[in-house]
């Protein structure tokens, strides 16, 4: 009885979440042509509102579960539409570009953030943000490495902002060079930050580029495990030299557990994608998961939109935004250019 009424909780959140989706469809059907998509238009009313309305405390913890858990799930059900192949072939193949992306982030985030005075705290954040997956990266990085409250609202923030821009001008860029829905998803999926953010510009562009990104983007995602235990031994490392300095030469553990940090959604799509290429699934059921699964997604996005502020963005100051901005641009460029050396641009 006790869970009937906290899911009861959830629904007036989640309905104006929806209502929001189906407005976003509608108006994205009436567009002559497809620049935007409902994901993006769905985030920017909510972000409108929250401007003049600020969700009341009945919608808070719908909205929340909408924004976390019912983005999972429609990933989860994406991988019905999909063949495991699919996603071992699409892994190989990004692998190379995560890998100059990452060095690029956290490399060159380092000289930056030194340049521009930020502390290593802050600067990782944003540099995990901006190499992995947004938010979710930053989350499982600050408790490791003792974040300051302020360093991860700065952080959140840079990556953030810079993915409003991306979710706009990605789908511009891909047309003007004339890219392939394969190269263009491989480039959204490992040059976007977030995967609400991935997911938006990568359909903005094309049904075809959006799974193709989504795929690329949750291969990319499984880079916080290794990440999160580096910094957690590099925080160790930190906390034992300050204990000797301090002449206190007690043990100091950092307090890491991988069942926090794993992506576990990522199993339950796979998961559906092996179900499918056994060919469990009927197609129309496939069909009708995947056409579920987009709508799902267009419902997080006004619930993340409805979350956002423009007020509290720009309480976060300039030097993280240069930051942010910097790497961003860099990760961008250098995407582009390892796919146009491998020859799949």
């Amino acid at each position: 009885m006790e869970k009937l009424k906290e899911y009861a909780k959830l629904l007036p959140g989640f309905g104006v979440a929806l209502l929001i989706a189906a407005v976003a469809k509608w108006l994205e059907s009436l567009l002559p042509i497809h620049l935007i998509g409902a994901s993006v238009i769905a985030l920017f009313i909510g972000m409108l509102i929250n401007h003049f309305i600020k969700p009341s405390t009945l919608l808070a913890g719908g909205l929340k579960f909408t924004s976390k858990k019912i983005l999972k799930f429609a990933i989860i059900l994406l991988g019905t539409s999909l063949s495991i192949g699919t996603i071992l072939q699409v892994g190989k193949m990004s692998l190379m570009v995560m890998c100059f992306t990452l060095l690029t982030c956290f490399g060159g985030g380092y000289f930056i953030g030194k340049a521009l005075g930020l502390n290593w705290k802050l600067s990782n954040l944003i540099s995990a943000g901006t190499g992995i997956c947004g938010g979710s990266a930053i989350a499982a990085i600050a408790p490791v490495i003792d974040a300051e409250d302020r360093d991860i609202a700065y952080a959140m923030s840079a990556t953030f902002l810079f993915d409003m821009a991306m979710i706009v001008l990605f789908p511009i860029m891909g047309r003007a060079l004339g890219l392939s829905d394969m190269a263009y998803g491989l480039w959204a999926g490992t040059a976007v930050n977030d995967t609400s953010s991935v997911v938006a510009a990568g359909y903005a562009f094309s049904e075809g580029a959006g799974d193709f990104a989504t795929m690329v983007k949750l291969t990319r995602t499984l880079a916080i495990i290794p990440t999160v235990i580096i910094f957690a031994l590099i925080e160790v490392h930190l906390k034992k030299q300050a204990a000797n300095a301090n002449g206190d030469g007690k043990n100091v553990k950092a307090n890491v557990k991988v069942s926090k940090i794993f992506p576990w959604f990522i199993l339950g799509f796979v998961a559906m994608a092996i179900v499918n290429s056994l060919g469990v699934i009927p197609v129309e059921v496939s069909a009708g998961a995947k056409t579920l699964s987009k709508f799902l997604m267009v419902a997080a996005l006004a619930a993340i939109g409805l979350n956002t502020s423009f007020k509290d963005m720009k309480k976060s100051g300039i030097m993280p935004m240069v930051h942010g901005f910097i790497i961003s641009a860099l990760v961008v460029v250098v995407a582009i250019g390892v796919e146009y050396c491998m020859g799949i641009v």
